[in-house]
């Protein structure tokens, strides 16, 4: 814990150097330098506050009323223009000062002495430009924000972060004011004042014709690497990608890790185990594995709607465990390509040996918001073909007290409740089959017969880029990462291997980017096949447009969704726009319709 925090403090102190701090810089300097000598202290506290408050809970409270993407910023930019109207105007000043003398004196009159401290004026200044300055915060404060979480830290993470960019900020703030402190004592304080008052108004103007977006965007085509992400170096480096990884811990269940332990001297015989060397007569070739016992199996909890039982009632491991069934658990969700390369296998299963004893449950915990909806969840089973049992885990609470980690996860779990065999991700179906016969003749079916018939399947190349993501809260590999709020992108440099980019106007939020005006999607990718999780706009279809090495992608490369070119797009779901015959480097172009959203990329 110790490591990540410093590694926040660190982050936060790069975060304040960075060309992002830039469009805020003016105001915080300029509020800095007017009212009592506290109040650069209170501006930075005010600023490390609301931006802690912001990546602690904020986005959750926004969720729950309702509240727009842009309406944090719309609010911090209200505020700055008033105070900077109230120093900018004495008598506006006053008005403020009757109504607001709790928090700031802003305005003396004639004769009256300056407002105190100015420790409490400048808190609140300081809460307005910590909204603004929020988005600073790249994709690693995200991850390790979400580690805080798993870990119960979220507040000590994020008031590491804050320290760490506060305290920069506080120096600069400080210095700007010692210098201007030399020219208030030639008689130019009234000057300054109404200086730092137009500073503040023209912020608020320039934040309100997105100016200071349009800088970033700039200055992130323009300047190096290690100027635009001072700390990139320390967010992608093995040490903190380790520790992140240490601290969310070990599947609650794993088979293969209590296959990799040292047998014991002497260990005990039981009905449960048989030989390694064992082999299924129905399945030629493969070794019927010795099944560990892994522990009870937790029950489905927490759960929304059920689908493909009678009369949509919830199942439980209890109830199946007194009805002698075996059961395999089968975490996924329906836009996740890696879970839908295994549907096929689950059917095959699910029909040769549900009467044998064996129930299929999947546990559709959803990464996007909209797989929560039980239409779409509906549509997804029915598309795919699933006849066995599926719940809704929308709020993960059978995710969590499995201890699962990853998608797609699939648990054993015998007739007696005790989880036997585990397997995270695609492959091994054969000896998974083999885990699913070895229970089922341990629970008295000596009969099992030929094993399932093979699946076909397209197995994903080792040499593939990364997946990657369109919302701002895990965009990697970005020339200029996707940040909140709606803002015009520009990048026509050449892309590194794996680089993306977007061009034209966008509105971004953690989940995802959709098309304003003339959205595009550049990459450089090693695939086989591409596929994108893409949403309509509102009471319309949605349409991307295909481009492969700067040309219309042909029919002999475009992947199942891909109509002469062109990707319609009536739901949210998963859509296949490259299929080649080997994974190769490839230029893609992907334009996007105006209000078309676009989630995550996977690659084959």
């Amino acid at each position: 814990m110790l490591i990540l925090t410093l590694f926040a403090f660190v982050a936060g102190a790069g975060t304040a150097v960075s060309p992002c701090v830039l469009p805020v810089l003016p105001a915080l300097l300029s509020a800095g330098v007017t009212g009592g000598r506290r109040r650069p202290l209170g501006i930075v506290l005010g600023l490390a506050l609301t931006f802690t408050i912001t990546i602690v809970g904020f986005g959750e409270v926004a969720d729950g009323v309702g509240l727009g993407d842009g309406t944090v910023r719309t609010l911090a930019t209200l505020a700055l223009l008033a105070f900077g109207l109230a120093v900018l105007l004495p008598a506006v000043g006053d008005r403020l000062e009757a109504r607001l003398s709790r928090l700031a004196r802003f305005a003396p009159a004639a004769g009256r002495p300056t407002d105190g401290d100015g420790l409490r004026s400048g808190v609140a200044i300081g809460a307005a430009l910590g909204f603004v300055y929020a988005p600073c915060a790249g994709p690693i404060l995200a991850s390790v924000i979400a580690v805080g979480a798993a870990t119960g830290e979220t507040v000590v993470i994020a008031l590491a972060y804050a320290a760490g960019t506060s305290t920069v900020l506080l120096g600069l703030a400080l210095g700007g004011r010692g210098l201007v402190d030399r020219v208030r004592t030639r008689g130019r304080g009234p000057l300054i004042r109404r200086v730092v008052g137009a500073v503040m108004v023209l912020t608020a103007v320039a934040m309100v014709a997105e100016l200071d977006l349009r800088f970033q965007t700039a200055i992130a085509d323009d300047l190096p690497a290690a100027v635009v992400n001072p700390t990139k170096a320390l967010e992608e480096s093995a040490a903190v990608e380790d520790r992140l990884a240490d601290l969310q811990g070990p599947p609650r269940f794993d088979s293969d890790a209590v296959a990799a332990k040292p047998a014991p001297d002497a260990p005990a015989a039981g009905p449960a185990q048989r030989p390694s060397d064992a082999r299924d007569p129905g399945l030629p070739g493969v070794v019927t594995p010795q099944l560990p016992m892994l522990g009870p199996a937790p029950d489905f909890t927490g759960t929304q709607r059920w689908f493909n039982t009678p009369g949509g009632r919830r199942l439980s491991l209890p109830q199946l465990s007194e009805q002698r069934r075996v059961v395999l658990v089968d975490f996924w969700t329906f836009t996740c390509i890696n879970c839908i390369r295994t549907l096929p296998h689950l059917k095959a299963w699910d029909r040769a040996y549900r009467d044998q004893g064996l129930t299929i449950v999947g546990v559709h915990s959803p990464e996007f918001a909209f797989e929560k909806d039980a239409g779409n969840v509906r549509a997804a089973i029915r598309r795919s073909g699933l006849r066995y049992p599926v719940a809704q885990d929308n709020d993960f609470d059978t995710w969590d007290a499995w201890g699962n980690r990853v998608w797609p996860a699939k648990y054993l779990v015998d007739a007696d409740g005790q989880v036997r065999y585990t397997h995270f991700g695609e492959g091994e179906y054969e000896e998974t089959e083999a885990a699913i016969r070895a229970l089922l003749a341990e629970a008295g079916d000596d009969d099992l017969g030929a094993g399932a018939r093979a699946v076909p399947g397209r197995t994903p190349s080792r040499r593939a880029t990364p997946e990657t993501y369109l919302g701002s809260q895990r965009a990697m590999g970005f020339a200029q990462p996707p940040t909140d709020g709606t803002r015009a992108y520009r990048y026509a440099g050449a892309l590194p291997q794996s680089g993306f980019a977007l061009n034209g106007r966008w509105t971004v939020d953690q989940e995802r980017a959709t098309a304003v005006t003339d959205g595009v999607v550049r990459a450089k990718v090693v695939a086989k096949d591409v596929y994108l999780v893409l949403s309509p706009p509102k009471n319309r279809n949605g349409l991307v447009t295909v481009e492969l090495d700067g040309r219309p992608i042909t029919r002999a490369q475009a992947g199942a969704d891909v109509r002469d070119g062109r990707v319609p797009v009536p739901r949210q779901r998963l859509y296949h726009l490259v299929a080649l015959d080997a994974a190769r480097e490839h230029e893609l172009t992907l334009r996007l319709r105006d209000g078309t959203s676009g989630y995550a990329f996977t690659f084959g």
